[in-house]
């Protein structure tokens, strides 16, 4: 072989290298991304369908058509499915909640806006607590993204209205949003969405009573 053909062949060999090796990493990246949207879609409808609390990893995985490897490199449990769904539902509440206008955005006194917030809150529970309850009761829920979110915004309203003792009562302000809560009043008792909205905006004005609710 001559110096010529050498290099020729080396220069073959180090160009076809890219050629088979690139299309792969893209690849798995879209394959990631069509795994992602397949189980949280199956994961919406099984928690629609059944009682979230028994909705199983085995479940998800059939009804996604991904293997339970798959599903558990992204997911360690149902728990976890349902909480990157409801943070996909939740991008757009919190942007009202920061960005929006008042009176559940900036710019309204504080008891105007955690009427407001308890309004938005309930709206999200109508649509969504099925996923809601399949997070689970207790310290999951309180270690959610949602729960850290929400008692962050109540903490302010309650600092900026000069509310005694803010880190107590911000949470007996969120106990009324309680999943369970809400499913037996709405579901067991049977009361309207406007009624409840309505009784939590006298609970706040009775919480901040210099601020007036319009």
């Amino acid at each position: 072989m001559t110096n010529g053909d050498e290099a020729r062949t080396l220069s073959d060999t180090a160009g076809s290298g890219p050629v088979r090796s690139g299309p792969v990493r893209p690849l798995r990246r879209e394959d990631a991304i069509r795994n992602r949207v397949q189980i949280l879609a199956a994961a919406e409808q099984l928690f629609t369908e059944r009682d979230p609390r028994g909705v199983t990893m085995d479940h998800i995985a059939k009804a996604a058509g991904v293997g339970r490897a798959t599903l558990y490199r992204r997911f360690p449990d149902p728990a976890s499915v349902a909480a990157a769904l409801l943070d996909e539902h939740e991008r757009a509440l919190r942007g009202r909640l920061a960005f929006g206008p008042p009176p559940l955005g900036p710019g309204a006194p504080p008891a105007q806006r955690l009427a407001a917030f308890y309004a938005a809150a309930l709206e999200h529970l109508e649509r969504h607590l099925p996923l809601v309850l399949g997070i689970g009761p207790g310290p999951a829920r309180f270690a959610g993204g949602t729960y850290r979110h929400w008692r962050a915004h109540v903490r302010a309203l309650l600092v900026e209205a000069g509310a005694d003792d803010p880190d107590v009562s911000v949470d007996a302000l969120l106990s009324p949003l309680s999943p369970e809560v809400y499913q037996f009043q709405r579901h067991t008792l049977g009361f309207a969405p406007a009624r409840i909205a309505e009784t939590l905006g006298r609970l706040a004005r009775g919480v901040l009573p210099d601020s007036q609710i319009g």
